[in-house]
């Protein structure tokens, strides 16, 4: 049977627009709902159907105007960044050789309803592809729906039902009782799906359920006796016309031959490089690749694939295929080793069976003198049958002297994984010089990912050989310990071997960036083997008060669990988004402030806190989030990661995690534990000092605020600082003309409001929602801020028109963080990179800082190792563990070394406390 696709043009330009970030092509221009419905239609034609057609919204009134002025009346006009991508649209569509439809009068759901129902008359196999709810009115025999970005189809009766709860012969009354907003069609109020798949299920019509209004009860009926007479006009409106007069049938609607000259000429203008291949045409330079980039992925995700789309040199000899030899013999070895003997640097790997590099076994290492040429040593592949391979203690004592030469310069890709397998087997690495991810973050944090794969491809062109490649996928995939060594061996040593040609490529970039350079190697660099002993020291804790902290969080969900129930009238289930959403919104009724990207009511703690002022059901889901997180997150798991040689829990901390130059943590994430609530205090309470010894924590003390202080050189906050006022209360007599004596608390919490929301950015309407108050109110307060301290103002601007200019801010020290929407069209993401503009400087200052006394700090431990150890670092914090009659010692050369991390033009301030455990010493 012949086929006809009836593309919804309108809805999917929409939907991809507000689905996808706003990605761009090399010149700058908006790309992002253009992709989407490119890459709707490829999928579309690889069905291969005989008649397609691609209908849109003709400009004009329809005759629903005329039915009802106000119809679409609150819809927005036209995004400023997606009126430039619908000719392009257009052009596409004719150049794929689809017909264009645009009848006036009428809308794009009429044509389509129209020539649907006619298809199917004549014989043809109808799809109807649209995100459009209002099409199911059409499904029957011969005509379906699909979605083709989220791959839904609808062709059934059964199919419709499962979807909306009633039948395609009710999805008018359906839709006529619930309303659409968008459309501004009014419908009962409170009404909706479910309620109206009951009425319609119960009185079998819209004018059944007219019919029984005057008896039914309840707020729910008063508001339908309310909307009984907009209700005809409703059913009129939401109609889709089947006989709209049209110049052509379905059989004039052939798919044409397509216009590839033209196609080639548009797909390398918007960089659309898969489908560029699919014509056989070769990828525009700085094309995004979008075969990498899936519609239903993250925002983060695109911006990723984005940036790093800037143009980038590549040495086609850095390209190339490498040779690698996998050493069985001893002979190899020795060879080997004579090589690394001779050679200033290297570059090596490690493979392992194990992600946790405080557990792993090694199975076998990497190396590599010269681009191209690298080996694998496998010493613990254990698969039935694999080759003899050297015994490992033959191969460490090999290579240990050569490791442990200090004047022997290594190189590394997150070499500080490494460092930890082979100080587990016996070698202490010395002279780590290069770090290739560290090279990639500090010359740009944000212009691509900083793993292999992606620094190869972006700055070799070179397409590396995945894990996943040699150990299979998922449920499926085997250790590497298990991976046949002939497939090993090429993979591992192609790792050392990008290594070493990545380090090439961006030492040279490096070297052509001074203050960069001075970043990386000053403070990036010395502080890998810092961040990997503290990795290594890890941090005991009373995993018995974990699992009474769990008993209470586990009661007192229980207990909320209830209340939630007596509040609903009903059992449900917490946990379901889906159950939430019915008990909130339409059983009780509450509105629906916060929406999802598809337009669909929200449940999460935004929109929770929106509403919970009008119900207390809300806030008692939100006690209930709080402690289940808790208690997954860290009561229930930290005792379940204590390692078992060590009987401490070892946290990774990564220095390209965040762009500002801040560092994160991972399994176990020791930086997110809440510091404001009784419960988050608890769990710190767990973490604690062995016998005979204590917990010292050191925390920089308003930090970034007197960062602004500096950068700024406002007289009025160096004044505050230099003097050890309470700078919040200073602040607050400064804006409110008070004495420092009669500032009250609520003038005190307003100031350190406005402190801490002038270095992110925070807007008057930001203040007034932080402050609860109204936003005329909170105007004045940034106002007569910014009246006071002037040069504070100054310095915002400052940071604006610099990122404007150049693209990118920079720490005290050098670092810098480029912001790719500074000129945005989308005014959010635009206002978004102006923020980041402010706050980088201050927040990458801040840990640059940190930084910078943890390599103090550590030089001097280093001679005390037996005595102190530094177990953490969260944000502006040091956490030590130190016998108690050396606590004052470390208390003394901590704070002066921490305090001299910087020179600013106010003091650095360090507090610190000491307990038994991390609670009492914070």
């Amino acid at each position: 049977m012949s086929r006809l696709v009836l593309i919804d043009g309108s809805s999917y330009l929409y939907r991809a627009f507000h689905a996808l970030p706003p990605l761009t092509n090399a010149a700058g221009e908006p790309t992002g709902a253009l992709f989407g419905v490119v890459n709707m239609l490829r999928a579309t034609l690889k069905e291969k159907p005989e008649y397609v057609a691609f209908v849109v919204d003709a400009p004009g009134k329809t005759f629903r105007d005329d039915l009802y002025p106000d119809y679409k009346a609150n819809r927005p006009s036209m995004p400023d960044d997606l009126r430039p991508q619908v000719q392009p649209m257009c052009d596409i569509v004719q150049a794929l050789g689809i017909d264009i439809l645009r009848i006036p009068g009428v809308e794009a759901d009429d044509v389509i309803g129209t020539l649907a129902l006619q298809g199917a008359a004549d014989g043809l196999e109808v799809t109807i592809s649209t995100g459009d709810k209002d099409f199911a009115q059409l499904v029957r025999s011969g005509v379906a729906l699909v979605n083709t970005m989220t791959g839904s189809r609808a062709d059934s009766d059964a199919a419709v039902i499962e979807k909306f709860g009633v039948p395609a012969s009710q999805i008018v009354d359906y839709l006529a009782l619930m309303g659409d907003a968008v459309d501004n069609v009014r419908g009962v109020d409170k009404c909706g799906p479910k309620t109206a798949a009951k009425w319609l299920g119960e009185y079998g019509s819209l004018d059944g359920v007219i019919a029984a209004a005057p008896t039914m009860k309840g707020k729910i009926g008063e508001n339908l006796r309310a909307a009984l007479p907009r209700l005809p006009l409703n059913r009129e409106l939401v109609t889709i016309k089947t006989d709209v007069a049209l110049d052509c049938g379905p059989r004039q609607l052939q798919l044409r031959d397509q216009d590839v000259p033209t196609l080639r000429e548009l797909y390398t203008r918007y960089g659309f490089t898969q489908a560029l291949r699919e014509l056989g045409g070769a990828a525009a330079p700085a094309a995004v690749d979008d075969s990498k980039v899936s519609l239903r992925g993250t925002a983060a995700g695109y911006a990723k694939a984005s940036d790093s789309a800037a143009a980038v040199e590549i040495d086609p000899a850095l390209a190339a295929k490498g040779e690698y030899e996998t050493v069985f013999t001893a002979e190899q070895l020795q060879a080997w080793v004579q090589r690394l003997q001779a050679a200033d640097e290297f570059a090596f790997d490690t493979e392992t069976d194990a992600l946790d590099a405080m557990r792993a076994n090694l199975v076998g290492l990497s190396v590599a003198v010269e681009a191209g040429k690298a080996a694998y040593i496998p010493v613990g592949h254990t698969y039935p049958g694999a080759p003899a391979q050297l015994p490992m203690a033959d191969v460490l004592a090999a290579l240990k002297p050569l490791f442990e030469d200090a004047g022997k310069r290594k190189l590394g890709q997150h070499g500080k994984y490494d460092i930890h397998v082979l100080r587990r087997h016996g070698i202490d690495v010395r002279g780590y010089a290069d770090d290739t991810m560290l090279e990639s973050f500090v010359l740009n944090s944000t212009a691509t990912r900083h793993d292999m794969d992606s620094l190869a491809q972006r700055y070799l062109g070179y397409t590396t050989t995945k894990f996943e490649e040699v150990a299979g996928k998922g449920a499926k995939q085997i250790s590497f310990a298990q991976v046949g060594i002939d497939e090993a061996g090429g993979y591992a040593a192609e790792d050392a071997d990008i290594t070493l040609r990545l380090h090439r490529v961006l030492s040279a970039k490096l070297a052509a960036e001074p203050s960069l350079e001075t970043v990386y190697r000053e403070i990036e660099m010395p502080l890998v083997p810092v961040l990997a002993r503290i990795e290594a020291n890890g941090v005991a804790i009373d995993s018995v008060e974990l699992r009474r902290q769990s008993a209470d969080l586990s009661s007192r969900m229980l207990a909320a669990q209830q209340k939630a129930t007596v509040l609903a009238g009903r059992t449900f289930n917490l946990d379901s988004p889906k159950q939430l959403c019915a008990v909130l919104f339409e059983e009780l009724g509450l509105p629906a402030l916060v929406k999802t990207p598809k337009g669909q009511p929200s449940t999460n703690e935004e929109a929770l806190e929106a509403i919970a002022e009008q119900h207390e059901l809300p806030r008692v889901i939100l006690e209930y989030r709080g402690l289940a997180k808790l208690r997954s997150t860290y009561t229930d798991k930290l005792p379940e990661m204590v390692n078992p040689d060590t009987g401490r829990v070892h946290t990774s901390y990564h220095q390209s995690g965040a762009a500002t130059g801040r560092l994160s943590s991972s399994d176990p994430n020791l930086q997110n534990i809440p510091i404001r609530t009784e419960d988050g205090r608890r769990i710190r309470k767990a973490f604690v000092a062995p016998p005979g010894r204590k917990l010292m924590a050191c925390d920089y003390s308003q930090i970034e605020l007197r960062i602004m202080a500096h950068l700024s050189e406002d007289p009025g906050l160096i004044s505050a600082f230099e003097q050890g006022a309470d700078v919040h209360r200073a602040t607050a007599a400064e804006v409110f003309g008070r004495r420092l004596e009669e500032v009250t608390p609520n003038e005190r919490r307003a100031a350190k409001a406005i402190n801490f929301g002038l270095m992110y950015g925070m807007s008057a309407f930001g203040l007034a929602k932080n402050l609860g108050i109204d936003r005329g109110q909170a105007q004045d307060y940034v106002s007569l801020y910014f009246s006071r301290y002037p040069a504070v103002r100054d310095f915002m601007e400052r940071m604006r028109v610099q990122a404007r200019e150049q693209g990118y801010v920079e720490t005290l020290f050098g670092r810098r963080l480029y912001l790719n929407d500074i000129h945005a069209r989308n005014q959010g993401l635009r206002a978004g990179a102006e923020r980041a503009a402010i706050n980088a400087p201050m927040q990458g200052t801040a840990a640059d800082i940190i930084k910078r006394a943890m390599v103090s700090v550590d030089g001097w431990l280093a001679d005390h190792r037996e005595r102190a150890l530094m177990l953490l670092q969260v944000h502006d914090e040091l956490v030590f563990e130190a016998d108690v009659d050396f606590i004052d010692t470390l208390r003394h050369e901590v704070v002066s070394r921490m305090s001299a991390a910087a020179s600013l033009r106010v003091p650095l301030v360090v507090d610190t406390g000491v307990g038994a455990n991390w609670d009492e010493a914070h």
